[in-house]
């Protein structure tokens, strides 16, 4: 329980909550003095939402401690540092380094608008920050000039507040209609729900990129729904101010996000800026899916909310892109569904968090190799399967999750999966394509080729509980799974539960194929130990990030 005293609340014994510095959609933001280590931070303090029933409540905030644990691991000079995160009263604060200084958005309100280098200058550092955390399987989520701090003194670019959608349950336009985010700066693809990655954060670069050359948004306008119209729909039109950056800032709003300019091409075209005072055109043989994005499966066409649509036009073959009038036909219907989903009771949430990190293995260190494969000694061995990287949230009710998941109790799947009632004798949601095999007491369900390997499994639980277990095959890691590396294992809760997450990678079942990453979530829930796990080349590990929090926020027993 936090206590008072001259002025200043103490939480978790230590940090003393001195001065208000902020406030946004997720809570406040403190001054405060870590007393152990006699030194100043920033502590955020995330609000209660006060319409959650306790399950949810308590499934928002596990969440929330699971996401800022997990960025509390990357380290990049433009991301903020993570210094710790407590629960104090039932309330998560998340404890980080103090910058000193104001936003780009407050630098923008009190200065105006930056030139074309200082602009070029924050998207080199900006780009390194989301490559940096889209590398370990994060996403931002909510990148706007609010969310980029200026270090007073030195003019440091900070990226601050990852993973709003995920920590917040929601991707864009929920099923009750809430929008979560910043509709100014979010991509078209989410939107719909339909799909988020790497790509999206780019195309929020972009619009920031314009904000910061001209003062304000390309798609700003006087509404939710002329927003999201303007995103979807209208002609993109970059500030004269952008003309210097324009191959820039026109390959990050491209709308189709697998044409979309990738981080690394978007850099190298910035840093010629710099160097030569023009901006050369982007690479001809460049695309998104070579380097910097991961290459994801199609989103399929968003459905409507209230209204079938009946004119919609037919998919373009497989082999060559969506021919002009199928592709604005698609917008036309993602922006009604955006429209509807947004009038049917929609607020605008401005918030901001934290996010995720990426993982391979197989569900224990005894993951088994693909069919195409021949056997291994791993896919015989018996070591304690492994912790999946999962949402620690509380026996779900009806929340919408970081990937549009409904929470198991509305028995809905998000939209690219499917709920499979699995004859072992729970279900979950699993992308739609993937097959299910039993292999002993592990159930898989995998992709074509086995690239992502999802799998679960339930015994007796152990008298050391789960974090022991996830332990021990972490010690058993190098001789289970060769080229074992980076394991790592942290004790949490799952539904209320103890857990324990291991994330790890390995050397992978091929040569060809090459490394690959782990995440794993143990967890005992009524006289039995679940574990759930999802594997993946160590290049996709967003995709397996993805698969893996809806498998655990949507996993039933």
């Amino acid at each position: 329980m936090g206590t008072e005293g001259e002025n200043a609340r103490v939480i978790a014994g230590r940090y003393r909550l001195e001065a208000r510095i902020g406030r946004g959609g997720m809570g406040v933001v403190w001054r405060a003095t870590d007393q152990l280590l006699g030194r100043q931070v920033a502590v955020k303090e995330l609000a209660l939402d006060d319409s959650l029933s306790a399950d949810e409540a308590r499934m928002q905030r596990d969440r929330t401690l699971r996401e800022a644990r997990a960025v509390a691991q990357l380290r990049h000079a433009h991301i903020i540092v993570v210094h710790d995160v407590v629960v104090d009263d039932e309330r998560p604060y998340i404890v980080m380094e103090l910058i000193v200084g104001g936003s780009l958005a407050d630098r923008i309100s009190r200065n105006g608008p930056v030139d074309a280098v200082e602009a070029a200058r924050i998207g080199i550092d900006l780009l390194g920050a989301l490559r940096s955390a889209h590398d370990a399987g994060v996403l931002h989520r909510d990148l706007k000039p609010a969310n980029v701090l200026m270090e007073a003194g030195t003019d440091r670019v900070v990226l601050t507040d990852f993973g709003i959608a995920q920590v917040a349950g929601a991707t864009t336009l929920t099923e009750s209609g809430a929008f979560v985010g910043s509709p100014e700066y979010t991509a078209p693809e989410r939107m719909s729900g339909a799909r988020t990655g790497p790509e999206s954060d780019l195309w929020s670069l972009g619009a920031l990129l314009c904000t910061a050359l001209s003062g304000a948004s390309p798609f700003r306008r006087d509404s939710l729904g002329g927003i999201l119209h303007a995103v979807v729909v209208d002609e993109i039109r970059p500030p004269d101010q952008a003309a210097p950056l324009l191959p820039v800032v026109r390959g990050l709003l491209e709308r189709d996000p697998d044409l979309r300019l990738g981080a690394t091409e978007a850099e190298r075209l910035l840093r010629a800026f710099l160097d030569t005072g023009r901006t050369p055109r982007a690479s001809s043989a460049y695309t998104p899916t070579q380097r910097d994005v991961a290459r994801r499966k199609p989103a399929p066409a968003p459905p409507a909310p209230t209204a079938p649509t009946t004119d919609s036009a037919p998919a373009a073959p497989a082999d060559r892109p969506p021919s002009k009038q199928s592709a604005h036909s698609a917008r036309g219907v993602l922006v009604a569904a955006a429209l509807v989903a947004a009038m049917a009771g929609a607020g605008v949430s401005a918030a901001a968090l934290l996010m995720h990190k990426g993982g391979d293995g197989g569900g224990t260190p005894t993951s088994s190799a693909p069919h195409s494969a021949p056997a291994s000694p791993r896919t015989t061995k018996t070591s304690p399967t492994p912790t999946t990287s999962a949402s620690t949230a509380p026996t779900p009710t009806v929340t919408v999750t970081s990937s549009g998941v409904v929470a198991p109790a509305s028995r809905k799947a998000p939209s690219g999966y499917r709920l499979a009632q699995d004859p072992a004798g729970f279900s979950l949601a699993v992308p739609e394509g993937f097959t299910r095999e039993a292999q002993g007491e592990r159930t898989f369900y995998l992709s074509e080729g086995e690239v992502f390997r999802l799998g679960i499994k339930a015994t007796d639980p152990e008298p050391d509980g789960p974090t022991a277990v996830m332990r021990r095959a972490d010690a058993k890691g190098p001789s289970t799974n060769p080229g074992y590396h980076d394991g790592r294992v942290t004790g949490t809760t799952h539904n209320g539960y103890p857990a324990a997450l291991w994330e790890f990678s390995w050397g992978g079942f091929t040569k060809a194929e090459g490394a690959r990453h782990t995440y794993d979530l143990c967890w005992e829930q009524d006289g039995r130990m679940y574990d759930v796990w999802v594997s993946a080349p160590v290049g996709k590990v967003t995709e397996a990030k993805e698969y893996f929090d809806v498998a655990v926020d949507t996993f039933v027993p």
